[in-house]
């Protein structure tokens, strides 16, 4: 789930049944429209499930399309070690989603 916030600044979130070694659950960034797209980058930071110890730093970078309540683009994730020695060659990623709504019920 990606929350825009409308300074610029973005939270993400991942199911934390996504990786059963490591968690990275949250991830924090900055966006910027640009013409019609939305471009951005995150960071997030990985532990081990079982002794809690910093696994790897993720930047992951992204370039979405909003068009109505659906968004879809594409995503690179380069992650770092403790020392700042990159790990993981950049990694790309497919985006597909769609706008969380309110139930007209709950809608004023």
């Amino acid at each position: 789930m990606f929350v825009f916030h409308p300074d610029g600044t973005m939270q993400q979130a991942n199911p934390e049944a996504g990786d059963p070694n490591t968690s990275d659950s949250d991830g924090m960034g900055v966006w910027v429209a640009d013409g019609g797209t939305i471009k951005g980058k995150f960071f997030e930071v990985t532990a081990d499930r079982v002794t809690r110890q910093f696994v790897s730093r993720g930047e992951i970078s992204f370039v979405i399309k909003v068009e109505g309540n659906a968004f879809s683009g594409t995503a690179s994730a380069i992650f770092y070690d403790a020392d700042g020695k990159q790990v993981r060659s950049p990694l790309p990623a497919t985006l597909k989603g769609q706008r969380v709504l309110l139930p007209q019920q709950f809608l004023l």
